[in-house]
């Protein structure tokens, strides 16, 4: 499994992208069938699409002049590992101080 980058985490922080990376997840759509999804520019959606596959989330593949976009299950699932422990890991630590604080109030 591929690990993933502080670039793949950076860009699932926008919750465009966060969207994008969901409706390409196990489905190949075009950059215009994504983009008919959002309320925002097309260079706008173009940027997101581009900072999603620099980031290695999605991958691009090319039909004449068509774009088809869907996710890399390999880098998406790496990502839910971390994901899942730096959750695990708040989760702790949030228990922690609600025992401190009860403790202490």
């Amino acid at each position: 499994m591929t690990a993933p980058t502080a670039e793949a985490l950076a860009a699932i922080a926008s919750h465009r992208r966060r969207e994008m990376l969901r409706l390409v997840w196990g489905r190949e759509l075009t950059a215009g069938e994504l983009a008919s999804k959002f309320d925002i520019s097309w260079p706008a959606v173009s940027q997101h699409l581009t900072t999603l596959k620099q980031a290695g989330l999605v991958k691009e593949r090319r039909d004449g002049r068509r774009r088809y976009y869907s996710s890399d299950e390999t880098m998406v699932g790496s990502l839910a590992m971390i994901l899942q422990q730096m959750w695990e890991n708040d989760l702790d630590r949030l228990a922690s101080l609600a025992e401190e604080d009860e403790r202490n109030g």
